[in-house]
């Protein structure tokens, strides 16, 4: 599976949101242990923007992490370079946000057996009340044809094209379209969860 991390995080002003605080870790760390606890087998963080400073909320987790030089251009490029960087074969890959602090191992383990008990498909997609959320998987056959065909195929692309290959599943809760893009995002998050925020980064 991999974790995009490479964006500027603009919107979230002044700091990079994957380095702020969430229960007492970064961010981005908090996430990346997540899906550590539901055993995920590979597990690609893509970095780009502070690579080295956001590289290191990643020591001694076990993970690997992988350079997008071309992170300005957009995410479906740190798609492609972690879709690229995957060694171990498999089925299916999950694609997902390094900005999800609400992200439980039970969301995963429901879109997983989602993906493996569906009928036919190429992509699965967690909704919920009607939004689209994250992670999503792709099956091997959709991510050979995203590397292959480059930046211009994106996932979004293929599930708007595709939609008779696509499985929708209703998550139970909010979790898979919780991410954090703003400082209101960020303190609303705090309050729901009663977690003191504070907007300044954490090493």
């Amino acid at each position: 599976m991999i974790v995009l991390a490479a964006g500027e995080s603009r919107r979230m002003g002044a700091g990079n949101k994957l380095h702020m605080p969430v229960m007492g870790e970064p961010l981005l760390r908090h996430s990346v242990k997540t899906w550590l606890a539901a055993r995920a087998r590979e597990i690609v963080v893509v970095l780009g923007h502070q690579s080295a400073e956001t590289g290191a909320l990643l020591e001694g987790l076990g993970v690997r992490a992988a350079y997008n030089g071309d992170y300005r251009s957009g995410q479906m490029t740190s798609v492609n370079c972690g879709l690229a960087t995957l060694h171990e074969p498999c089925e299916a890959v999950f694609v997902a946000l390094g900005d999800q602090p609400a992200l439980k191992p039970g969301d995963i383990e429901r879109l997983a057996e989602a993906f493996f008990t569906r009928d036919g498909g190429e992509v699965v997609v967690p909704e919920y009340r009607g939004r689209r959320g994250n992670p999503i998987i792709i099956s091997d056959r959709c991510r050979r044809q995203i590397t292959s065909d480059g930046y211009n195929f994106g996932c979004r692309r293929f599930i708007e094209n595709n939609p008779e290959l696509v499985r929708r599943v209703a998550m139970p809760d909010p979790s898979v379209v919780d991410d954090l893009d703003t400082p209101e995002d960020y303190r609303e998050f705090c309050t729901r969860h009663d977690y003191p925020a504070n907007l300044q980064k954490v090493n």
